[in-house]
């Protein structure tokens, strides 16, 4: 049973290959051809390793099949990142592990939880809304609108982007 734990500093190295592994179902759709390979050094991960918001989907002896990585802005936790190796997508690893950090922040009493995305890719948006995101307008947050003019900047389609947000209040 693969479980979700809070990522170790030895986890680090095998983030680069989850990472290009999931990245690898884009191939064909032409949203991420001006970017190559974008995979991130282990290296990039470890401020989330340090400050708790890096988690793994560990499988035990056959190694880790997916993470998420957040920081914390303010009041409110930012997924930077998610990925799940293409074999296991659509297993659910994605929600536990999205559960699991929702579910760290509410125990930290954060207002939100943010995440830019693509919009019309049906694991990533409609994904989202599914576990009760909505989106938001760049204009409604200077934080997101800038992530989003960066995201542009490194070749993502700004027309296929969006900011989404999970109001944490009352949760």
């Amino acid at each position: 049973m693969t479980s979700v734990r809070l990522a170790t500093p030895e986890d680090l190295g095998s983030l680069r290959a989850i990472e290009e592994s999931a990245t690898s179902v884009f191939a064909g759709t032409g949203l991420l051809d001006k970017l190559g390979s974008k995979s991130s050094p282990a290296e990039a991960w470890a401020p989330a390793q340090r400050a708790g918001t890096l988690w793994v989907a560990d499988d035990g002896c056959e190694g880790l099949a997916g993470f998420l990585a957040a920081t914390i802005v303010g009041e409110v936790l930012h997924i930077e990142e998610m990925d799940v190796i293409p074999d296991r997508q659509g297993g659910g690893l994605g929600r536990r592990l999205m559960q699991t950090a929702i579910t760290w922040a509410v125990q930290r009493r954060l207002a939100a939880v943010t995440l830019t995305t693509f919009r019309q890719v049906a694991w990533n948006a409609p994904f989202y809304v599914s576990l009760g995101f909505r989106e938001v307008g760049a204009h409604q947050s200077p934080r997101l609108c800038a992530i989003l003019a960066g995201e542009s900047g490194r070749g993502l389609d700004p027309r296929y982007r969006c900011a989404m947000m999970l109001s944490l209040a009352g949760a």
